[in-house]
């Protein structure tokens, strides 16, 4: 009997993340999601540009690469153009909520009938460790030295706050994968934004606060408790918008 195995919807490319990083559990969510629903033949995913850039080589199903913070424009146009493919927008912080934030807002505000899972771990990481939207107040980044000071350099945006003002969004939840619960939680909540868009009930957005150990400058272990002791503080947990319920 098979008690644990990979999950189809993933390659067998290894991971090219950090030693520590949550990206690759996020990943294995979003394939046994995939693999529970029998959606693999249909489902198109969008690569952002960040750490998960190459995320195109770990799903089996078809992925595109969109243009730094244009995920949800490209994802938009392909949920338009073949409506009845599942389609999903993977981002990070610096890729969605900077440069992107205008085309998060937009989908959102129009309910656009697809998923976006989003990664929060408060600092820019492909590009070395600077100061992003989410990065919390006080926290030393490569353009932050003395930490993030809100007199100049304003306040973390709370991304499911924000788009839980809006109208259209169907489904709103924030989760995070640094231990057990949390992980089986964050499992629940994108199968249940995959779910969302078969019935057809609209815009499904997904934040995760994320470990990154490399530019935190902490070990594995320090950096998911660090996600208790200050992520979660500023980033509280829970479901911002539920139109089912």
């Amino acid at each position: 009997m098979i008690v644990f195995e990979k999950p189809h919807a993933l390659t067998d490319t290894p991971l090219h993340y950090c030693p520590g990083c949550t990206h690759g559990i996020v990943h294995r969510l979003v394939a046994e999601a995939i693999d529970e629903l029998g959606i693999e033949g249909r489902t198109v995913g969008i690569a952002p540009v960040g750490c998960s850039v190459l995320a195109y080589n770990y799903f089996n199903c078809d992925m595109i690469e969109a243009a730094h913070g244009r995920a949800p424009a490209v994802a938009t146009g392909v949920k338009r153009a073949l409506p009845d493919n599942i389609v999903f927008a993977y981002q990070g912080d610096g890729d969605l909520a900077s440069i992107g934030m205008c085309e998060t807002v937009s989908t959102a505000a129009r309910g656009e009938n697809l998923t976006i899972i989003f990664i929060n771990n408060a600092i820019y990481g492909m590009t070395g460790g600077q100061m992003a939207p989410t990065s919390l107040l006080g926290q030393v980044t490569q353009t932050s030295p003395y930490g993030r000071d809100p007199k100049t350099q304003g306040y973390p945006i709370r991304v499911c706050e924000l788009l839980a003002t809006l109208d259209a969004p169907a489904y709103l939840e924030r989760v995070t994968v640094n231990n057990v619960k949390n992980v089986r939680n964050a499992k629940r909540a994108i199968k249940k934004a995959f779910q969302n868009q078969i019935d057809g009930k609209g815009f499904s957005f997904i934040e995760v606060l994320s470990a990154c150990p490399t530019n935190w400058g902490m070990t594995p272990q320090k950096a998911l408790q660090w996600i208790d002791e200050a992520m979660i503080p500023q980033y509280p947990l829970g479901v911002f918008r539920d139109k089912e319920a």
